[in-house]
């Protein structure tokens, strides 16, 4: 079968693999018929994730059909349409039996395209598959469902849920690429009084106001000032860190007010500075996570009612077999204006 493969930092490939297969009773194999690249795709590609071996087939987000399954699983059956989740859950471990499927100590956790071959492959080998995988209802296109793999209840859990989102409310989500616009959309769940964007492209924050953002700020207008002239002085109730670089998330604590919560959701690669000096005094809560994928029924259901628009977030689409070319574009999005590229067959 034919997969993206990483080579090391920089280096990626479109190129033969053996094909997936079963390895454990509670394995199934499914036919990727959807994928979507993630920025911690780009990430990895980077170097910041070193766990990540050269030779490992990339990504987490996939919708497909399942083409067989291991003997202990019950849930799914040949044939089924299903979502694959970017965290698998063993269902039997400490955090796992709490719904902390993202810190399983059974073998699961954030496993495929990190620590086992990921999903942008023609199949895929889904770990733990009756908690890992979610049953498609026939309404829902693919290209919706994958955004449902990842960015949704990433952004919901680790954002707007992490960052106690109340209504009245003032959020700042500072990024406005996938996660920040899936944090911006989800965040309306809660009625907050305002939410405010902040990025550097021009093209994402024209994007952050179709999804909802009350006000936009370019990142080098002092989004201090103009948060707090929005907020009367105070700042943010909500900051939400949605980019993984030092610059952001320093942004995120001194644009929060005392008693505000900083949600952080990127990627990070590099140290940032705690400016305990000046934040001990303000009461300030700092949280970061990594997804759990608890939520991810009630998304569904919500994308399913259209309650929640999935659909919006493709901006370009491509075959599978494209994937190099979708990879390249994904990672020039300030030039291409690519939000998310969906691959299909």
């Amino acid at each position: 079968m034919k997969a993206m493969v990483f080579h090391g930092p920089g280096q990626r490939a479109w190129e033969d693999v053996p094909d997936a297969a079963l390895v454990e009773p509670t394995d199934a194999v499914v036919r990727v018929t959807a994928v979507t690249i993630c920025g911690t795709d780009l990430h990895i590609l980077k170097g910041d994730v070193p766990e990540v071996t050269p030779g490992r087939v990339l990504g987490h987000e996939a919708v497909g059909v399942v083409e067989q399954v291991g003997a202990a699983v019950t849930g799914i059956k040949p044939g089924d349409r299903v979502l694959v989740s970017c965290i698998s859950g063993c269902g039997r471990c400490a955090y796992c039996r709490t719904g902390s499927y993202g810190q399983c100590r059974g073998g699961g956790g954030w496993v495929l395209g990190h620590l086992v071959d990921g999903t942008h492959a023609e199949y895929v080998r889904v770990p733990f598959a009756d908690l890992s995988t979610h049953l498609l209802p026939d309404g829902v296109a693919d290209a919706d469902a994958v955004m449902l793999s990842d960015i949704l209840p990433t952004a919901y859990e680790v954002g707007v849920r992490n960052g106690r989102v109340e209504p009245g409310q003032t959020v700042v989500v500072v990024g406005a690429g996938p996660i920040g616009l899936a944090a911006i959309e989800t965040a309306k769940l809660y009625s907050p009084g305002r939410i405010v964007a902040v990025d550097l492209a021009a093209a994402r924050l024209e994007a952050a106001k179709q999804f909802g953002a009350d006000v936009v700020v370019d990142a080098g207008d002092d989004p201090e000032a103009v948060v707090a002239e929005l907020t009367g002085g105070l700042g943010a109730d909500v900051a939400i860190e949605a980019v993984g670089v030092p610059e952001t998330f320093e942004l995120c604590a001194r644009l929060v007010r005392p008693g505000g919560r900083v949600a952080n959701v990127g990627v990070h690669g590099r140290p940032a500075t705690l400016h305990l000096e000046d934040l001990w005094i303000r009461n300030v809560t700092i949280t970061t996570g990594l997804v759990d994928t608890v939520s991810t029924p009630d998304l569904l259901r919500m994308v399913t009612t259209g309650r929640l628009d999935a659909s919006r977030f493709a901006t370009h689409h491509f075959d599978l077999s494209d994937m190099d070319t979708a990879y390249d574009v994904f990672s020039r999005a300030g030039e291409t204006g690519a939000l998310k590229v969906v691959l299909t067959r």
